[in-house]
């Protein structure tokens, strides 16, 4: 009975009109015969009720779509942009999402029948057994439209959805790039600056010791001091200088995969001079832990990876059930163009076959057991998402906590190291201690201002983490 409704369905498909109502018709009656097991449902995750570190703050907030401006340098805003328009890891993410939209559009076609239209022309030669024998000449027009139509659609409806869900972990696969990237520039930004600080506390401890080292070379020849006084500061002076070289390599390389992150060639690629004195520190909490899954990208993408497979279990399971075939032609057939469209020219022929699968050597249940077995092990990486997302945010807020603190006190150790060293050239000037005295406290004052240089970058990239884990304004 379905099959002899759906035959009048496709013949009632060459009148273009009816074209599209009649296709509709076909697939709800197929849509409502048949099931292929239960719907998706989202695995449950029961956030935590708390964040176990907090940073003191009494709002709860969730950054914005553009927190890198909270950093307050407008060098870093414009790197950023450019990296949006021209890094290629983003742009391969994007032509992915173009990718999965096609594949949506090749899944749904065959959920709608195959129209084609034909047109032949023949001149024909025929003997004809009449007595006294001869030919006959004569012309064929045939022009034609035929439909095909594959009724299998709970298969069919199922790759659509499959397909539709792909598309959607592709889009957000391309957000979870776009973080990614928009972190890593900030990263690399900061670290030019450390450099570049670091490289400045490398100077100023040479240009020092070197002065210091004069002074001696005069002393030396007054015969108030020691060549052993001078040539311990002379080593020092080359422990220092020794140690230039290394932070320009950093630098340069830093610098070479920040221009490759905007989508530039290293070459030619520079930055205006900075310092990390230069940035600001955002203040910012973490919003609820409830709140978590719909900020993060790589979550979503999970899930709709599990969507997908679940629909492939749809998919896999069609396979068991028959398949109809719907085919028809319609047009005309004359001898001669004038009496081509006129009543009596009308040809047509509609058909259906139906096809049960009954031995294919154990390939549709293994197909059957393999996309199960797909949706478990994806399960499992939903699951693994989940959990690592909320110790994203854990281990961000324990970093930006502690390294706040670390800046604080390796900056007071900074300030004690200025100090001593400022007596210790005073009292050395005034015989009262010796040139080793003097050697230590600059190496603790040199020691001292690059390590806080460290902990501040460490700072900052701890913040970066922090939007980073928290989604980076991000919303499902």
């Amino acid at each position: 009975m379905f099959v002899t409704s759906s035959l009048r369905a496709l013949a009632a498909a060459f009148n273009p009109h009816r074209l599209r109502s009649a296709a509709i018709a076909v697939l709800a009656a197929e849509l409502a015969s048949c099931t292929l097991g239960p719907a998706y449902h989202r695995p449950s995750s029961a956030p935590p009720a708390a964040w176990r570190t907090s940073l003191e703050q009494a709002t709860a907030t969730w950054p914005s779509t553009d927190w890198w401006r909270e950093f307050g340098s407008p060098q870093l805003q414009q790197l950023v942009l450019q990296a949006q328009r021209a890094n290629d890891d983003l742009l391969a993410a994007i032509a992915r999402v173009r990718e999965a939209d096609a594949q949506v559009t090749i899944a749904t076609a065959p959920l709608l029948p195959t129209v084609n239209a034909g047109m032949t022309a023949a001149r024909q030669r025929a003997f004809v057994p009449l007595p006294g024998g001869g030919t006959l000449t004569y012309s064929d027009f045939n022009p034609e439209v035929s439909a095909s139509y594959e009724l299998t659609f709970w298969g069919n409806w199922a790759a659509r959805s499959a397909a539709v869900a792909t598309a959607a972990a592709s889009r957000y696969d391309r957000q979870t790039v776009e973080l990614t990237v928009m972190a890593s520039v900030a990263n690399d930004y900061f670290t030019v600056l450390e450099l570049e600080d670091q490289l400045k506390i490398a100077e100023d401890n040479l240009a020092s010791a070197q002065q210091t080292l004069k002074g001696l070379e005069i002393d030396e020849s007054v015969g108030t001091t020691t060549a052993l006084d001078v040539a311990q500061q002379a080593s020092e002076v080359a422990t220092i200088s020794a140690s230039i070289p290394p932070l320009q390599q950093q630098l340069r390389q830093t610098l070479d995969a920040l221009a490759i992150l905007v989508g530039r060639t290293p070459q030619g690629f520079d930055l205006a001079p900075g310092q990390l004195a230069d940035i600001s520190q955002p203040q910012l909490v973490a919003g609820l832990p409830s709140g978590l899954l719909a900020r993060r990208p790589d979550v979503a993408e999970a899930e709709a990876n599990l969507v997908a497979a679940n629909a492939d279990i749809q998919q896999a399971r069609a396979a068991f059930f028959p398949t109809i075939d719907l085919t028809g032609s319609g047009g005309y057939e004359s001898t001669a163009l004038k009496t081509l469209l006129e009543p009596a020219s009308r040809v047509f022929d509609v058909a259906a076959g139906l096809t049960q699968p009954i031995f294919h050597g154990g390939a549709i249940i293994g197909q059957y057991r393999y996309t199960k077995a797909r949706y478990t092990e994806l399960l499992a990486d939903y699951h693994k998402a989940v959990i690592s997302a909320f110790g994203n945010v854990e281990d961000s807020l324990v970093a930006v906590r502690e390294t706040r603190d670390q800046v604080e006190r390796q900056q007071q150790a900074t300030d004690t190291a200025e100090r001593a060293y400022r007596l210790s050239q005073i009292q050395f000037h005034a015989g009262t201690i010796n040139i080793l005295t003097v050697l230590s406290t600059e190496t603790a004052l040199f020691t001292a201002r690059s390590t806080l240089a460290q902990v501040k970058l460490a700072h900052l990239q701890a913040i970066v983490g922090l939007f980073n884990a928290l989604g980076g304004g991000w919303q499902r």
